[in-house]
């Protein structure tokens, strides 16, 4: 299709704003109820966002389509905007621009032989099915990226708050694990332990794991790579509160702490002893 015609596409379009978009409210069924709360909550206009996406689609506007389509999944994802929604939408503005191409071709009819009309209609087809998928492939990336983003600051955020290291004196800290330990989370923990030793210079740590039914091998390999680098940062490490069965499969397993650790009955037993001897 010539640039040419494209532009006279886009300005019909632009000629008839307002027929254009009352056909297009009266396609897009549930969304068309919902435009001013979209407005409202997150700031989106769709029938402004709308009328943009089909100029870069018409006048083949590549680049300028997939930067609008990448901001437009950002905005839905942050405000938490459904999908169901955006591809109702879109499928309506596909409808409305075949719609109005229509329009337009019965407003410049000419001498045009068949064949020319056929290569016309299979252009415009493949133009402007291409150019809306574009824009739905470079939008849902767009919005799938930022959600796995959110979600994994989220989930670190709170696997940092489930690493709660609790200072009881000057120099002292308890670390009480709960829950499961997998390998996401023993990671963080490696980060955590490591990183507040350092910052409140704590010269014993003691790790109550009473809570923690539970380990795989995998993990109970990195813990004691966590004591070690317990120890390498000049910090004693002090276990308490290991179940039965963990110790039965530590011993299968020939695993042990106690090269990196001393272990303890219970944190309140360990408590006790060290406010005594302090």
């Amino acid at each position: 299709m010539e640039k040419l015609q494209q532009k006279q596409i886009t300005d019909f379009i632009k000629y008839h704003r307002e027929e254009f978009q009352t056909k297009l409210l009266s396609e897009a069924g549930n969304v068309a109820g919902k435009i001013n709360d979209i407005l409202q909550s997150g700031n989106i206009d769709l029938l402004k966002n709308a009328e943009k996406m089909i100029m870069f689609v018409v006048e083949k506007k590549d680049n300028e389509l997939i930067s609008f389509a990448q901001q437009e999944g950002v905005a839905w994802a942050k405000h938490a905007l459904t999908l169901t929604l955006k591809l109702e939408w879109v499928h309506a503005i596909r409808r409305t621009i075949w719609h109005y191409l229509y329009e337009f071709d019965l407003n410049n009819t000419n001498e045009r032989s068949i064949s020319d009309y056929r290569e016309t209609i299979f252009q415009m087809e493949q133009l402007v099915n291409d150019g809306i998928d574009e824009f739905l492939n470079s939008f849902f990336i767009s919005y799938s990226t930022y959600k796995d983003e959110l979600i994994s600051a989220q989930r670190k955020m709170v696997e940092h708050l489930s690493v709660p290291i609790i200072p009881i004196s000057p120099f002292v800290a308890v670390l009480p694990l709960i829950g499961v330990i997998d390998v996401y989370r023993i990671d963080t923990i490696e980060e955590k332990v490591l990183t507040e030793i350092s910052k409140m210079k704590i010269r014993t740590l003691i790790i109550d794991l009473s809570g923690i039914t539970d380990m795989d091998i995998e993990v109970i390999h990195h813990f004691q790579k966590v004591l070690s680098g317990v120890s390498l940062m000049g910090c004693e490490a002090v276990i308490t509160g290991l179940r039965a069965e963990l110790v039965r499969k530590m011993i299968h397993l020939d695993i042990s702490f106690d090269q990196y650790a001393s272990t303890k009955g219970t944190l309140q037993q360990t408590l006790t002893t060290y406010f005594k001897t302090n």
